[in-house]
């Protein structure tokens, strides 16, 4: 959901060239799927299209290409460090820091409260958004 409601914001602020939005899992457990259903209308309810996209793996490629990786929970964190080995570049971040609350995205794969994850993933996106264009 982050990929897509990111590239909204930056859509709506009318900045898409000057970003690059992508996503990866950091496990391989949904490699080539669509959006996960529940996601995908919680999207929609917002009016965020996600068609076409399949699940990819992050790849030690990414760390390189990226300026930043932008993770939702402490286990993709160690997942993405598995992947990349050192964060040498100091580009690993966790969407949370960008919010008042800290922490990890509620995780509605557990949860199925995708009301609060969709909110939670919402924050952290404006709130990355505002430090990169304040920059």
């Amino acid at each position: 959901m982050a990929e897509f409601i990111m590239k909204n914001i930056v859509k709506n602020h009318r900045m898409e060239n000057s970003f690059e939005i992508a996503s990866a899992a950091t496990s391989s457990e949904e490699l080539g799927n669509p959006v996960y259903p529940p996601a995908r209308r919680k999207l929609m309810e917002n009016g965020i299209s996600c068609d076409g996209k399949t699940a990819r793996k992050m790849t030690v490629n990414d760390y390189h290409y990226y300026d930043m990786i932008i993770l939702m929970d402490y286990n993709n964190m160690k997942n993405a460090k598995r992947i990349i080995g050192n964060d040498t570049e100091q580009k690993l971040h966790m969407l949370m820091d960008y919010t008042e609350k800290g922490g990890t995205v509620s995780d509605p794969w557990y949860t199925r409260d995708f009301d609060r994850a969709y909110n939670d993933i919402l924050e952290g996106c404006q709130g990355l958004f505002d430090t990169l264009v304040n920059k």
